[in-house]
């Protein structure tokens, strides 16, 4: 009798795990369908095309990236509007690099793997482009740097782009223009970012351009971008009376750095470089940012029809000027899309596999010209940047102290 209850005791526990699996396993009406996307589209097609942004959006580096978001974001909806690619919208992927190599690494993998995007904007820094852009290489999927300027970032591979013009080429402007508000300059003094690629590539170019000068360099200062007080680099500085100083560095480290230089009394021209090209970096030095130069690789004064829209966008959203970050951010999503919308009107997106879509892509956008915000530019077969004109700016605060604005003097 005892066998047989257990027995009629099994059956219904089975019976109720059956019931319970089946209800468990029946679509309800609140279940969702995610839409692959890692299949082409085109025209015919509104699923959307995914194109990665892999900049950084926390640490010390955000408020470089967090510039770039927004030039992204604001190309989105410009091109969306204007048709995307022959009638099909793109979609923006966002991954958050952070600000180290690790985190640009996790950036890449998840974008390339996961989201199945068709190439990359990004990372922010140039120390990351070193890490990540080699992963991207080795999948075939084209990036385009749209902030990484130090020697070298083309040569990753043949998958790389940039429209972020290198160093070399912009930060001697900045030394002229220094030179023609004084020209008594004779000693100067230079401070560098040790831990980062960038700020080492960029003080190399400094360095020998000061001496091509006839410049005394007197000295030259280490820190890390983590740093927050630099007061034995400032103090060895002062000390030997420089007439012009040089920082490379990001916006978060080279704004304290200024804020001490100037409250342990030095008087004289200081330059920026890439790194403190945010106006970020007004909030961190205040009033003591005041007359900072910096050679610029864009402006918002470029005549042009899409500066021109790009410019109102902006300002309309954020009551200010862009920024250079900002500008080629956007510039970046342009060619991503314009180089699209060449090759499937020729190649239809839909007739090829993810991995022909971003060769034949990348085929495409380096052998195109294209009216941006940062002017005409284009690439060479290796994927340097091609750009005609560059610029120098000083920031003038306002009496307040609080805010302030690029001014553009050459």
């Amino acid at each position: 009798m005892a066998k047989s209850i257990k027995k009629l005791f099994s059956y219904a526990i089975a019976a109720l795990m059956t019931c319970l699996l089946a209800v468990a396993c029946t679509p309800t009406n609140n279940s969702t369908t995610t839409t692959p996307t890692n299949s082409p589209t085109t025209s015919g097609n509104q699923n959307p095309i995914s194109i990665g942004i892999a900049v950084a959006q926390t640490s010390n580096v955000a408020l470089l990236g967090q510039e770039q978001v927004i030039g992204a974001k604001i190309a989105e909806a410009y091109f969306n509007k204007k048709g995307g690619i022959n009638g099909t919208p793109i979609r923006l992927v966002f991954q958050d690099t952070a600000g180290d190599e690790q985190g640009a690494i996790n950036a890449f993998n998840t974008l390339i793997s996961q989201d199945k995007v068709v190439g990359i904007v990004g990372p922010t820094l140039s120390q990351q482009a070193f890490s990540a852009d080699p992963i991207a290489e080795r999948a075939g999927v084209p990036v385009i740097a749209p902030s990484n300027t130090a020697k070298g970032i083309p040569q990753i591979g043949k998958y790389i782009a940039r429209v972020s013009a290198p160093v070399a080429v912009v930060a001697p402007n900045a030394i002229d223009a220094a030179l023609k508000i004084n020209p008594q300059i004779k000693k100067v003094a230079v401070f560098f970012a040790q831990n980062d690629a960038f700020s080492k590539s960029e003080t190399g170019t400094f360095q020998e351009t000061v001496k091509q000068k006839g410049l005394e360099l007197a000295t030259v200062q280490t820190f890390q971008t983590t740093d927050t007080d630099f007061q034995s680099q400032v103090t060895n500085a002062i000390n030997i009376k420089p007439d012009l100083i040089i920082i490379s560095g990001l916006s978060a480290d080279g704004g304290n750095l200024v804020k001490q230089l100037r409250e342990l009394g030095y008087k004289g021209l200081i330059i920026g470089g890439n790194g403190l090209n945010t106006s970020n970096l007004l909030p961190v030095c205040k009033a003591l940012c005041d007359g900072i130069i910096i050679a610029q690789a864009y402006s918002p004064e470029m005549k042009n029809e899409i500066n021109t829209n790009f410019r109102k966008l902006y300002t309309e959203q954020n009551k200010k000027e862009p920024p250079q970050f900002t500008a080629q951010a956007f510039t970046g999503v342009q060619v991503f899309v314009e180089a699209l919308s060449t090759l499937d009107k020729t190649t239809k997106i839909s007739t090829l596999a993810l991995p022909q879509l971003r060769t034949q892509l990348n085929d495409t956008l380096l052998t195109g010209k294209y009216i941006t915000p940062l002017g005409e530019i284009s690439f060479t077969p290796e994927g340097e940047i091609v750009q005609k004109q560059f610029f120098v700016a000083q920031i003038k605060m306002e009496p307040d102290g609080n805010s302030g604005k690029f001014t553009f003097i050459q």
